[in-house]
């Protein structure tokens, strides 16, 4: 069983916890931007601020990733999600930007490779019972 330790609070994390957090995370972003364009997207508040939420959870969730996770998972875009959580703290046109690439290739995209591996690598997706996977 591998685990992630968080550097914030020493808490050991299963692997599969924090990729079952990134999936969660990005279908809500989906869900929640399903048949929005960018303008209808950042003018909503409500709507905005619970897809940046997501968005932040999923980017938190993969920088708790370990290296030999990101390498077994090689073809999400981990840079992508470390560069988006850093824009959506600068200034609002770039955001803007980070919060619609997201919607728009970060979320879909990791969504996409994580049924990939989960076919191909589904030991990193098992969840043990008790909650300890």
């Amino acid at each position: 069983m591998r685990h992630a330790v968080s550097s914030t609070s020493n808490t050991v994390v299963s692997v599969s916890g924090l990729l079952a957090q990134i999936e969660q995370s990005c279908e809500g972003v989906m869900i929640l931007s399903e048949g929005l364009v960018r303008d209808d997207l950042l003018r909503s508040r409500l709507t905005r601020a619970e897809v940046v939420r997501q968005v932040r959870l999923a980017a938190d969730s993969a920088a708790r990733l370990s290296q030999q996770t990101r390498k077994d998972l090689a073809e999400p875009d981990w840079s992508g999600w470390a560069l988006t959580a850093r824009r959506l703290d600068d200034t609002a046109a770039l955001a803007d930007d980070a919060l619609w690439f997201a919607v728009t290739a970060l979320a879909p995209a990791t969504l996409m490779w994580f049924r990939v591996y989960r076919q191909s690598q589904p030991r990193l997706f098992l969840c043990e019972p008790g909650g300890a996977g």
